[in-house]
């Protein structure tokens, strides 16, 4: 072999080494830099664990699997935290400072009064110098006083009447049509076991031994096979309920978890899930529970057969199949997309301020300007929107290009800024009209008592009780949204849908039909009222 050959081999061989070493190094870099990202998204997740646990916030945050989905989260909030879209917001122009805190309100005016006077024993009403003390005046003040509940046996005495000139057979007086048949149970009794479960989260063993301290027996067996037969009872009033529902441009989408022991073919530990669907205009509101046994993107597709106008959902795939029909829209909760980058700001090393605060920034300008319309009108909500939405939509868009490729897609920011990257499109179609809602609040909002209930009674334990279940949080939650008190309506419904024979006639019970003098109404603050609506052009 000539010097030459041996020298170029020599050359050849130190390139490759070199080029080894190059890469190892290449490699150790890549692998110190991806534990570099690895101990900052762990140390994220610490930061952010340690801020749900013992830190303060106005929306509690979901675990890292529920980044961008459930009601779950506001299970345990207060009154003061339900509304998460005004969090953090500047006060409108020209809002009244709020009031300072303290001083007793007045109780309500309806209420009756019952007056008790108290004057002065007859042995002091003579004054020193020997007259006697005349009244003046008087001095008024209130206290609220509660009746405990009365319960009454209810005896029907059916009279029975005959002929006194001949044979014919007699006749007996009939009885009104009973909601369960052959049951002892009056419409004031199925309608209270009914609100403490559904309404107060009251599990049916908790009721039973409320009635057993008054000498009551009713065994929780009895209460849930009434409850089903209830569900049965109302289910001609249900399907109005869900023709009502498809006939609204917009519907509000979402499911949460339910536990079924006795679900066919799948173990007592297994998920199924109660899906929840919420549309209609202000003075025709609807809420409606559906069970089943699974979240694939048939149920969607089944509960909305034939729907055409607007879907409301996060950014769960499932809807992916409905909303890829003909004639339906598909819009994505702006609420949803805000939360990752909330979970970033509270992931961030104390004192730091980065892009989650600068993006929280864009969405208190949205947030702001829907606040500023809420009561607007359509065209007014429209053309706010589109003179000043979509401006700060593109300020929005402009900075998420900029940011997206210098942020490790992994973290925490990095998770928020690809959610509102994939959904972008479905995020800002709410600027189409005026009538469109900006997220999924109100739905969410209408779980949360599922989700509280819940958390007491665990679970159902078949599926016709799930299905019950899901009927009479359906009746509850709209009567709720109508702003009718829901012991009184279920009382009502429960006195006269058993006579109810014809379409007419069962439409007489919809929550907006009812004879309100029949009913009570609940006050404003806590009737749940749904935002604007077409119906208001």
């Amino acid at each position: 072999m000539s010097d030459a050959s041996a020298l170029q081999d020599e050359n050849l061989e130190l390139k490759r080494v070199i080029a080894q070493m190059a890469l190892e190094a290449l490699a150790k870099d890549q692998r110190i830099s991806a534990q570099a990202r690895q101990i900052e998204h762990l140390l994220e997740q610490f930061r952010l664990a340690r801020q749900r646990l013992f830190g303060v916030s106005s929306e509690k945050a979901p675990g890292q699997s529920e980044l961008f989905n459930e009601a779950e989260m506001f299970a345990s909030l207060g009154a003061e935290d339900e509304d998460d879209d005004d969090e953090q917001l500047a006060p409108p122009p020209n809002t009244p400072a709020r009031k300072a805190r303290g001083g007793r309100k007045p109780l309500p005016a309806h209420l009756p009064r019952v007056e008790i006077r108290h004057a002065l024993p007859e042995n002091q009403r003579r004054c020193p110098c020997g007259c006697e003390l005349k009244i003046i005046g008087e001095e008024a003040s209130e206290q609220l006083d509660l009746i405990p509940a009365r319960i009454q046996v209810l005896r029907h005495i059916r009279e029975r009447y005959a002929c006194a000139q001949c044979q014919a057979a007699p006749i007996l007086a009939p009885m009104p049509t009973q909601p369960i048949p052959k049951s002892n149970a009056s419409p004031s009794l199925l309608a209270h076991i009914t609100v403490g479960k559904y309404a107060d989260a009251l599990p049916l063993h908790r009721l039973e031994s409320v009635l057993a301290r008054t000498d009551i027996h009713l065994p929780r067996q009895t209460s849930a096979r009434w409850m089903i037969q209830g569900a049965e009872l109302f289910q001609p009033l249900m399907k109005l309920l869900w023709d009502h529902l498809l006939s609204q441009p917009v519907i509000h989408c979402d499911e949460t978890v339910l536990q079924v022991l006795k679900e066919p073919n799948k173990p007592p530990t297994s998920k199924s899930y109660m899906w929840a669907l919420a549309a209609g205009p202000p003075d025709r509101p609807v809420v409606l529970f559906d069970y089943h046994a699974s979240r694939s993107e048939e149920i969607p597709k089944r509960l909305l057969e034939g729907y055409r106008g607007y879907l409301m959902t996060d950014g769960y795939e499932g809807y992916n199949a409905i909303a890829a029909q003909p004639g339906v829209e598909h819009l994505c909760c702006m609420v949803h997309a805000r939360r990752g980058f909330r979970d970033a700001q509270r992931a961030q090393p104390k004192g730091y301020t980065g892009r989650a605060d600068e993006a929280m920034g864009y969405f208190r300008r949205l947030y702001h300007i829907e606040h500023q319309i809420h009561d607007a009108d359509i065209q007014t909500r429209y053309h706010a929107r589109q003179a000043q939405s979509i401006p700060v939509l593109n300020e929005l868009r402009a900075w998420l290009d900029d940011a997206l490729p210098k942020v490790n897609p992994e973290g925490t920011l990095g998770e928020a800024l690809g959610y509102l990257d994939k959904y972008w499109s479905k995020l800002i179609r709410y600027c189409e009209a005026g009538y469109l809602p900006i997220d999924n609040n109100r739905l969410e909002n209408a779980i949360r008592p599922f989700v509280i209930g819940r958390l007491n009674w665990k679970f159902s334990d078949t599926p016709a009780g799930a299905h019950a279940s899901a009927a009479l949080y359906s009746l509850i939650e709209t009567a709720k949204a109508s702003g009718l008190e829901p012991f009184t309506y279920l009382r009502y419904l429960y006195t006269h849908m058993p006579a109810m024979t014809t379409v007419e006639q069962i439409e007489t019970l919809l929550p907006w039909n009812v004879d309100r003098s029949q009913v009570v109404e609940l006050p404003k603050r806590q009737a749940a009222r749904p935002a604007s609506h077409p119906a208001q052009a």
